[in-house]
């Protein structure tokens, strides 16, 4: 049998891409690996988020959560910074406890982020255009976004103009003098990067969240029944559009419109669309001769240093923390890094092969007996031994210092288990274990993601197609990537170039 296309992974993306071809009428086929759809987006515990224009085009059956707390930042004093969703006066009264200058700056910093947001937020379902043949429409687009620019105001734009390769240490600091909260606000500027507060360009991290909800600040809006719940809804839409999904379908190659499974099948589509990130599609999937030399060069520089770890404890209750005197603000994330010279310092052990010793910590309670934390630096490749034999060592480091907040975990934990950026390698196929496919870094972003040249969805070979986090606007668990895709590969149907 031929299929129109075949997605390959049946990741948040690909099931994306996967409806919205469908239901343009293509006979469309999603090929997982694994037992179960859903990918990488399991890892999480916010949704990104998730684009509600996605979510009405396909008709998802999703109800997402939005807590009253977007996170709770913990001090090494016992005190806290509790900072609300859509609630500046609640904040500004927890800002207060630490400075009152803080406080009275804190509502220009949200309004400040929230209109430079709707400014970027049309690029984020734009295809970016080529650099050297910009379409006709590309160049409308982006006229409109730049005419949306010029009404910011002189401020707003000085600062977007600055803002975008400067590092977001220095960001935080031109606001804030309280140290925790610098790093509260810091934290999604390196979250998932190979990279420290002081590291150039991590500021655009807090414009991208921005540009996705209003806010600088990382995400907690999750969905009810967790991310499986998510990713059944993806594929129940899928497959209500007409699509197939096979799961335990491991693809060993992609040749020129055929894929070729593990166990030898062979099945032929006028399209493939890899979910997979750049470097496992065409480092691991085709034969390097289809490639042109510099295109694979560059592909093999393509920075994917996978730094997270994540950490799930199964627990017979909800543990107390201290100073935190309303179980409420554990509705949101926990963030655990109480200044930007600790966030650098957990950065500086990646770089030398070695775990954090006092990691970055990102903690949420998808239900009262869940505890998921994602953990930074923990690099891909340890200097001494390797994740299995020191597996165990770095969870125990990862449980102290949560212990140190809150006292009684210990005694709660029922069950633990540990994915290491190996596991997101081998169990998720994540190259590297880069949880985004690759770093979002200015010289890997927008037209030059994943390379320059390339950064439309298509690539070298005319009938392959990338849908992933490796692609515009990048990772998280927000739709995108593969709603973009699907408009691009539906257009080349139309047009009769496929």
């Amino acid at each position: 049998m031929t299929y129109d296309a075949i997605i390959i992974g049946g990741g948040h993306n690909g099931l994306v891409t996967a409806c919205y071809l469908a239901k343009s009428g293509l006979k469309t086929l999603v090929l997982e690996r694994r037992a179960v759809v859903g990918g990488g987006a399991e890892l999480d515990h916010a949704t990104g988020p998730f684009s509600q224009q996605i979510a009405a085009d396909l008709n998802l059956e999703i109800e997402f959560i939005t807590p009253k707390v977007r996170v709770l930042a913990l001090s090494d004093d016992g005190r806290s910074i509790c900072i609300y969703n859509h609630d500046v006066d609640a904040t500004v009264k927890e800002i207060e406890k630490f400075s009152p200058k803080d406080a009275k700056i804190y509502p220009e910093f949200v309004e400040s982020f929230s209109r430079i947001g709707k400014v970027l937020a049309p690029l984020l379902s734009m295809t970016p255009p080529s650099i050297d043949q910009p379409a006709k429409g590309d160049v409308w687009q982006l006229g409109k976004v730049g005419l949306a620019f010029r009404k910011l105001g002189k401020k707003d734009e000085y600062r977007l103009l600055r803002w975008g390769p400067m590092a977001v240490a220095d960001l935080v600091s031109e606001w804030f003098e309280t140290k925790l909260l610098r790093a509260t606000v810091a934290a999604r500027g390196i979250h998932g990067a190979f990279a420290g507060p002081w590291s150039a360009g991590t500021s655009l991290g807090l414009l991208w969240q921005a540009a996705l909800d209003g806010s600088a600040i990382g995400p907690s809006t999750s969905v009810k029944g967790g991310m499986g719940a998510f990713a059944k809804a993806l594929a129940d839409a899928a497959t209500r559009y007409g699509a197939e999904i096979r799961t335990a379908a491991e693809v060993a190659r992609i040749e020129d419109g055929k894929v070729i499974l593990r166990d030898g099948e062979t099945i032929e589509a006028r399209a493939v669309v890899s979910n997979a990130d750049p470097r496992t599609t065409f480092l691991k999937l085709i034969d390097p001769v289809e490639l042109d030399p510099n295109f694979l060069l560059k592909l093999r520089n393509y920075r994917a240093p996978g730094t997270v770890a994540k950490l799930n404890l199964t627990l017979s209750g909800l543990p107390e923390f201290r100073g935190v005197d309303d179980p409420g603000k554990l509705s949101g994330r926990i963030h655990v890094g109480p200044e930007i010279d600790y966030l650098e310092r957990a950065f500086d052990a990646s770089k030398y092969g070695e775990f954090s010793r006092e990691p970055y910590l990102d903690v949420a309670f998808p239900s009262l007996n869940v505890m998921s934390i994602h953990v930074q630096f923990a690099p891909y490749k340890l200097r001494v031994g390797d994740w299995d034999t020191r597996g165990e060592e770095f969870a125990n480091v990862v449980i102290d210092r949560l212990s140190f907040y809150a006292p009684s975990l210990r005694d709660l934990i029922v069950d633990a288990e540990l994915i290491t950026p190996r596991d997101l390698e081998e169990t998720y196929g994540l190259s590297g274990g880069h949880i985004h496919h690759g770093e979002q870094s200015l010289d890997q972003f927008f037209t030059f993601r994943p390379l320059i040249g390339w950064a439309q969805y298509r690539t070298p070979l005319k009938r392959l197609y990338l849908c992933g986090a490796g692609t515009h606007p990048g990772g998280g668990i927000t739709g995108l990537p593969g709603a973009n895709a699907a408009r691009e590969i539906t257009r080349d149907f139309k047009a009769g170039k496929v």
